[in-house]
């Protein structure tokens, strides 16, 4: 397919901490300009699903400012640089907000959360042989553990009560994962 929109200008308009934002002008191709947004998410990211032996699955609970709730997610965190490896990463979020560490961590996928204006991606992670720990949480967490079965989580899912993208995936990926 002969792609004919391309980007003329992008113009940062705010950077942040971990996002940086722009608005593109663009050629979309039928003699008209139109001005898009653009999210950048800087560092990549990882999450992980800790399964425990007796096959209960450990999620967090914690306060999201952009829906202004709680949710219930799988452990996740950005990247401390471009150059870490998401595997390293998804590791120390897994101890840090649920203080377990886990002698078998794998690669479920790969995702790109909002491909519509962002770049952001998440390595997804299976973990198992957890071992308990404590948590380390950074100063601004509130984080509780949670267990679930599966079928719990898939209900939680199809009820809406968990909608975060790759909490959702990862939950999936693991069932498909599972079934085969």
């Amino acid at each position: 397919m002969d792609n004919k929109i391309k980007r003329v200008n992008r113009e940062l308009v705010y950077k942040g901490s971990i996002l940086d934002i722009y608005k593109d002008t663009m050629d979309v191709g039928n003699g008209k300009i139109e001005e898009w947004d653009y999210v950048a998410h800087r560092k990549g990211a990882a999450c992980v699903l800790p399964v425990l032996p007796d096959g209960r699955i450990l999620m967090v609970r914690q306060y999201r400012n952009a829906l202004e709730r709680d949710t219930i997610e799988v452990p996740a965190g950005a990247r401390d640089s471009v150059t870490e490896d998401t595997r390293d990463c998804a590791i120390r979020e897994l101890e840090e907000e649920t203080g377990y560490k886990s002698n078998k961590v794998s690669k479920l996928l790969e995702l790109r959360t909002t491909v519509a204006f962002c770049n952001e991606m998440v390595d997804v992670y299976l973990a198992e042989e957890l071992v308990p720990g404590e948590q380390n949480l950074d100063d601004a967490e509130d984080i509780r553990i949670e267990k679930y079965t599966l079928e719990e989580l898939l209900e939680k899912i199809y009820a809406g009560v968990i909608q975060d993208a790759k909490t959702v995936a990862a939950i999936l990926a693991y069932s498909n994962k599972i079934k085969k």
